[in-house]
């Protein structure tokens, strides 16, 4: 039996990072596990209301070869047999961005297509795309990066009404070259809520984890070790991982304490036990963590 997930999503480009994302909410379990498909040079796809996962796979082929994201929903919805019921947002390798609403989806349906992006969504409260596409373009000329814009667009969604149905699942999906852990794969990052009664909020809490551990240090958060090294033993001593004195001193002891603190913590992209310098974004987490 085929389900319709009632969604709503957005997919975008990024030039400025060279990054492509998907993020979707739904009250559907684990729903971005359905919706979600990107790949690095490639663009991203968001399929939705009675879904055909082969347009994720088979879509990024497609804009691998080239094709645009307006020939990449004709060829998809020309091969599929009942077309009239998809919804499907596409963003290729060069931010082109087209949606298709097939006339069978689900009240309200319909999408709205931007500069890079693309809103869609089924089973929603009407204004719920045309608030996400604000708040995305809003976003973009802000702070942040990708995934921190897609995750707006989905609040936005969200408090203009959203899927009329209720909320249980979200995710945000983002790609980029070599972006992914160890620059070994190009999945930067992949976070998901698959049933909670407040996604996105819960989302917008993981991806400011995503950012604490494996965001690239900003050079102007970059402080002399010594400034701090007190209150680093202090809580050294506390975790037990140093028994010396707290003096401020920061010799070789307390460097090897240090390192085994942040590894603990799981912030060696953020610090790597070397040089004079380290993340105040490292700091104050470590003293909030195990503050007295």
């Amino acid at each position: 039996m085929n389900i319709p997930i009632a969604t709503f999503s957005i997919v975008a480009y990024d030039p400025g990072r060279e990054e492509w994302g998907v993020a979707v909410q739904s009250k559907f379990l684990a729903c971005a596990a359905v919706v979600s498909w990107a790949r690095a040079k490639a663009g991203a796809v968001a399929t939705q209301s009675f879904a055909n996962v082969a347009y994720g796979a088979d879509g990024l082929d497609m804009m691998a070869r080239g094709a645009t994201a307006e020939e990449t929903i004709r060829d998809l919805t020309t091969a599929d047999l009942q077309p009239n019921q998809r919804q499907v947002g596409v963003v290729d390798r060069h931010g082109r961005a087209a949606a298709y609403t097939g006339p069978e989806c689900y009240d309200w349906a319909g999408h709205v297509v931007g500069d890079g992006f693309a809103c869609q969504g089924n089973i929603l409260v009407p204004g719920t795309v045309e608030a996400m596409a604000a708040a995305f373009e809003t976003a973009r000329r802000g702070r942040g990066e990708l995934a921190d814009w897609l995750v707006a667009a989905l609040a936005a969604g969200q408090a203009a009404g959203g899927d009329r149905r209720g909320r249980q699942a979200a995710g945000v999906l983002v790609v980029r070259h070599n972006g992914g852990y160890g620059g070994n794969n190009d999945r930067y990052l992949d976070l998901r809520v698959d049933d909670d009664p407040e996604p996105i909020a819960k989302l917008a809490s993981l991806v400011e984890m995503h950012h604490l551990f494996f965001g690239i240090t900003d050079p102007a958060d970059l402080i002399p070790i010594t400034d701090v090294a007190g209150d680093l033993q202090a809580i050294l001593r506390r975790t037990g991982y140093y028994d010396g004195p707290v003096n401020g001193v920061f010799d070789e002891t307390t460097r090897r304490a240090l390192r085994e603190l942040v590894g603990s913590e799981n912030l060696e992209e953020r610090w790597d036990g070397t040089g004079d310098q380290i993340d105040r974004v490292v700091v104050d987490f470590l003293l909030k963590r195990f503050e007295e």
